[in-house]
């Protein structure tokens, strides 16, 4: 952004649709690193409806990084079932895992140190700085995307992160000399994202990188979860046990629980499988 005065005008715009949509969640009464932690993992790709409604039980279980770190596999897959996504959860325990042996239990707040962590991009990173600690952080996710594409580019398909990186990256320097909080500026702008894709067509669209989920039902998605599932509730179970009782192709079966076993998710016991 080379011209203050419509980044000055942007911001304030963005301050003002926040304050006004603002969205309070368990995880935005908190500046513990490790909660922030649990919260961007469980919002990628999850609705923050359906996010609510695990966030609070699981810090429960698992107040700190290094009582996550201690816990059974079986245990995290087990409160984490019905989010989907199971790799961000064994993620989250591996990153628990190294900043309990590393850091003491406590996040570190530099993005390179944070980058060093499993399952941490560059978004979760920035997001961890700006609302843990309070720094100034690049945090492109979905609804920062819609912001900018509705703002800067209302009639541009086929907009490339590259782009609106650079401008966020200025807009968010002049934020910080302004004095502007960071956490109140990102989540400003999250909760303008979030009205934007509910009031207009989804200017997330317009991005070079939107793509569609594919179909969960039938999928293979959906048969790794269910096997999953159906070792948790009853581990050594053969390959051909499982598969009878989801009604599964045995070869697809036998597939999905290698996947899994080589992903860290099961292992395997000679003919049965557990977690």
């Amino acid at each position: 952004m080379n011209d203050s005065i419509d980044c000055d005008r942007f911001i304030d715009t963005v301050l003002a649709q926040g304050a006004e949509r603002y969205r309070d969640f368990a995880w935005r009464r908190t500046a513990d690193p490790y909660a922030i932690l649990v919260s961007e993992i469980m919002l990628q790709q999850t609705q923050t409806a359906r996010v609510e409604r695990y966030f609070e039980e699981w810090m429960r279980r698992f107040p700190t990084a290094c009582a996550l770190a201690r816990a059974r596999v079986a245990e995290v897959l087990a409160a984490w079932a019905g989010l989907g996504y199971n790799r961000r959860a064994l993620a989250l325990k591996r990153a628990a895992e190294q900043v309990c042996a590393e850091y003491a239990g406590v996040l570190p707040d530099s993005g390179e140190a944070l980058l060093s962590l499993p399952g941490i991009g560059p978004a979760t990173a920035a997001a961890l700085l700006a609302f843990a600690y309070d720094k100034p952080a690049v945090y492109l996710e979905t609804n920062v995307r819609s912001v900018l594409l509705h703002e800067f580019f209302p009639q541009a398909k086929g907009v490339t992160d590259k782009e609106l990186r650079v401008l966020l990256s200025g807009i968010t320097e002049r934020v910080s000399v302004l004095g502007i909080s960071a956490r109140v500026w990102n989540y400003a702008l999250l909760d303008y994202g979030a009205y934007l894709k509910k009031a207009l067509p989804n200017p997330g669209r317009r991005s070079k990188h939107h793509s569609r989920q594919s179909a969960y039902e039938g999928s293979r998605r959906q048969k790794r979860a269910r096997l999953l599932e159906a070792v948790l509730a009853a581990p050594n179970q053969t390959t051909e046990a499982l598969a009878r009782s989801l009604g599964y192709d045995f070869a697809l079966t036998e597939s999905i629980l290698s996947d899994l076993a080589a992903e860290g998710f099961l292992r395997r016991d000679g003919d049965t499988w557990s977690v």
